[in-house]
């Protein structure tokens, strides 16, 4: 097992957060010990989590607000000062331990001038290397126009977002009646963060602001395998505002994708031969995920050992200057 492993999808539950705002409905159908497992993980920093990277060569874990996040919040003012809460109390981890943890910036989204502003100052003073959202804002995608000075501020302080499934869902689905197992990580979290990330290509956020990046997990929400047929549609299209390059340009520069969450090595290796070995970043998703199953999935893939140290380890330190 190769050390010093940069993991960018580390979930961490800051205490206190819950009683600040309404309580969310929690994911129904879900094994009780597994539960228990995360519940006992999340708020964590000293006695399982380091112990555990440690045990599994992980130099450093970037860690950002677990689901359901800022964003499930209706009330905007609520939303503003829960956001400095929480990102206060992540930077007071990464304090404590700086040679082990960086973090993403929870953003309060309802209020987007108030989201710039709290990037700046999370960026800037605090030190966080970007910014992860929980997929929607009260039902609005980051392709709205008011979220484009969000964008703007992203590429001007060259930090990427992370995008990240959400809960509750913004609308419900007729094909989850009667499948509730399909609702959730298994395979709707997956569509819908994909069907955002491309609302956010095809809106031409990128071409608007070519320096922008955003990160998506689990070996990119199932878009990466679908580049050529996305091209070969939107070549019969006649959209309003044609994109600058063909949909599939955009992913291994300004889309970038982790392995959290795949603990398949040909899945990891298929990945990196779509994106590219400067587009793939390393993640387990802790701890929803086991962190010795994610690193197994990148050792044992076929590919040559200076592709696996990028993966797991230099692509991350570049992309966020750590």
């Amino acid at each position: 097992m190769r050390a010093g492993y940069v993991a960018i999808e580390e979930a961490v539950a800051i205490p206190g957060l819950a009683e600040r705002r309404p309580p969310f409905p929690v994911p129904a159908g879900l094994d009780p010990a597994f539960v228990a497992d995360v519940v006992r993980r999340l708020p964590d920093v000293t006695g399982l989590r380091l112990p555990d990277m440690d045990a599994n060569g992980i130099a450093v874990q970037v860690l950002s607000l677990t689901v359901p996040g800022i964003e499930a919040d209706p009330d905007p003012a609520r939303a503003v000062a829960n956001a400095g809460y929480a990102n206060d109390s992540l930077a007071t981890i990464v304090t404590a331990h700086p040679d082990r943890f960086a973090a993403f910036a929870a953003l309060p989204l309802q209020d987007p001038a108030a989201a710039v502003a709290e990037l700046r100052r999370a960026v800037r003073e605090l030190g966080f290397k970007g910014a992860l959202v929980n997929d929607h804002v009260q039902g609005r995608y980051l392709d709205d126009p008011a979220f484009d000075a969000v964008w703007a501020a992203l590429a001007e302080l060259d930090v990427p977002l992370y995008l990240h499934p959400g809960m509750p869902p913004a609308d419900s689905w007729h094909v989850l009646s009667g499948h509730p197992e399909m609702d959730g990580a298994l395979w709707s979290w997956q569509a819908t963060t994909g069907g955002h990330a491309m609302r956010i290509v095809l809106s031409g956020v990128f071409d608007r602001h070519p320096e922008a990046r955003m990160i998506l997990g689990h070996a990119g929400e199932f878009l990466p395998f679908q580049l050529s047929r996305f091209d070969s549609r939107y070549a019969t299209l006649n959209p309003p505002t044609p994109l600058l390059r063909s949909p599939s340009q955009y992913f291994g520069s300004n889309v970038l994708a982790t392995t959290s969450g795949v603990l398949s090595p040909a899945a990891v290796e298929a990945l990196v031969h779509v994106l590219g070995p400067g587009a793939v970043l390393f993640a387990v998703d802790y701890p929803y995920e086991k962190t010795a199953a994610a690193v197994a999935a990148l050792e044992r893939t076929g590919l040559p050992e200076e592709v696996k140290h990028r993966i797991g380890s230099t692509n991350a330190r570049n992309l966020l200057r750590l």
